[in-house]
């Protein structure tokens, strides 16, 4: 089976998971008696196989005997659901092979289609592309089947919008309009003028507020990365009334443009230079993590000793394990192990967040429903009192399952200062993700919550009914009042 360049491997039989022993859901399976006995000890998950939507362009399988692959080509994902980083399914043991277009998967209910009633509605899937190809030579190098693979989905995705549809519905190369523009970025505090936003996703979607694309199912999506100066051109756009969205790496919180943009057929619009201003009230004053929309900078623990590590095949042919730590079981039950009688405690400028942060703000629990809540804390020195103004802290969450995050300072005991209320399904911890849905909360911080020198934050998860419930944290930074 192969996922991508870096996620290839041979795979147990469908019999092995009917021999073995379910675990804490029925997606994991401890293989317990394989008929190859190089998978015994491992845990067979579907969840361990999912990706990004926008990098799930080709996967699938090769046969050694007769030498065939079997490979989804999805040449667009502009039918598909969430934006570019929903995660879903690719493939699993069967051998099987999916391609979804429209799920709740790592987002729950809230990305859920829902219609009033006599509410019309209409929305065009695919076409998607099953490609067989052969090499004899494969028989002793598969990954040439993969290599190739690839350059088809490269053609594939040239070629699109196809012209063969005969669907009314479908809208063809003429009917379909162009934007293209250039984003950047100003940020007062770290660049006096705009700079290039490199490597950002630019899409269009339905028109509604910042970042309202991750939880949209009905209408159509179409994304592209910018190149090195931030430019961009979207083409292929089904005509309509769009909002242009983007999320640039290296910064939190979404941009929409003020502006919504109308696609008409033949259109070709250039928006110009687009300016993102991200979130920030005052100077950083010390900050934990990287905002990329995951948890994966953070230290992700190794699988419980009793399992066996499953390991990849590069596209290479090279075995070796591949670094994605998070797609093993059981990881979310490490922190009982390293933390067994007291919760994270991180000292910004002494703790580092790649060893001193766990992934995920998860429950300790005697079993899977004799659970209590975690209070994380942040212990930080302010050298100086700000005489006027309010402090901010800038908190973004990669992920939200059932849980309530409640923030403090300095006394853990006090009424919470904020609280998110019951928040998110996307149930990320149990199916092996960094992220589900994203959630930035900027919180105002009154100066006389504060002291001149040692000064504690208190972070609570205080829904503890199951071990699933939790977060994970994208990135968090401190910043000093604002200034003039």
């Amino acid at each position: 089976m192969a996922v991508s360049d870096v996620k290839q491997r041979l795979m147990p039989q469908p019999v092995d998971r009917q021999t073995g022993q379910v675990l804490d859901f029925p997606e994991a399976v401890l293989l317990t008696k394989p008929v190859d006995p190089v998978f015994k000890g491992e845990v067979d998950d579907k969840y361990f196989y999912a990706g990004d939507n926008f990098d799930n362009r080709v996967y699938g399988w090769v046969c050694s005997d007769p030498t065939i692959g079997f490979w989804m080509i999805t040449p667009s994902n502009e039918f598909r659901n969430g934006g570019p980083f929903k995660q879903d399914l690719t493939t699993h043991v069967g051998p099987t092979v999916l391609n979804m277009f429209v799920s709740t998967h790592y987002a729950g209910d809230e990305l859920a289609l829902q219609f009033t009633s006599g509410e019309p509605w209409k929305k065009v899937f695919g076409p998607v592309f099953v490609y067989l190809n052969s090499d004899v030579k494969a028989k002793e190098n598969p990954s040439l089947l993969w290599q190739d693979a690839k350059q088809r989905m490269l053609k594939e995705v040239e070629a699109w919008p196809y012209t063969f549809p005969s669907s009314k519905d479908f809208f063809k190369p003429n009917q379909r309009g162009t934007v293209g523009g250039q984003l950047q970025v100003l940020d007062k505090f770290t660049n006096k003028a705009p700079v290039p936003g490199i490597n950002a996703y630019v899409g269009l979607a339905a028109p509604g507020a910042a970042g309202s694309w991750q939880r949209e199912s009905k209408g159509y999506q179409f994304w592209t990365k910018t190149d090195a100066k931030g430019n961009f051109v979207i083409k292929g756009i089904i005509p309509g009334k769009y909002s242009l969205y983007a999320s640039v790496p290296g910064l939190i919180g979404d941009f929409k443009h003020s502006q919504d943009v109308t696609i008409t057929p033949g259109s070709n619009v250039n928006l110009g230079n687009l300016v993102y201003k991200p979130p920030r009230n005052g100077a950083t004053l010390w900050e934990i993590g990287v905002p990329d929309r995951t948890t994966g900078e953070f230290f992700v623990p190794e699988p419980e000793p009793t399992l066996k590590v499953h390991v990849f095949t590069t596209g290479d042919g090279e075995s070796g394990t591949y670094d994605d730590k998070f797609r093993q079981y059981g990881l979310w039950k490490r922190y009982n192990d390293l933390y067994p009688t007291r919760d994270l405690v991180y000292t910004v400028g002494v703790s580092n967040h790649t060893k001193d942060w766990f992934y995920a703000q998860v429950q300790r629990c005697k079993d899977k429903q004799t659970c209590i809540g975690t209070t994380w804390q942040i212990v930080f020195n302010l050298q100086e009192l700000a005489a006027s103004g309010n402090y901010t802290l800038q908190l973004a969450l990669a992920s939200a399952s059932f849980a309530e995050l409640q923030v403090r300072f300095n006394d853990r005991n006090a009424a919470p200062l904020f609280t998110a209320g019951l928040i998110g399904r996307d149930n990320a911890v149990a199916r092996h993700g960094t992220h589900g849905l994203y959630w930035l909360f900027s919180i105002g911080v009154p100066r006389n919550l504060l002291v001149k020198g040692k000064n504690t934050i208190f972070l609570t998860q205080a829904r503890n009914s199951d071990q699933f419930r939790g977060f994970m944290y994208d990135y968090i930074r401190f910043e000093a009042p604002a200034t003039p």
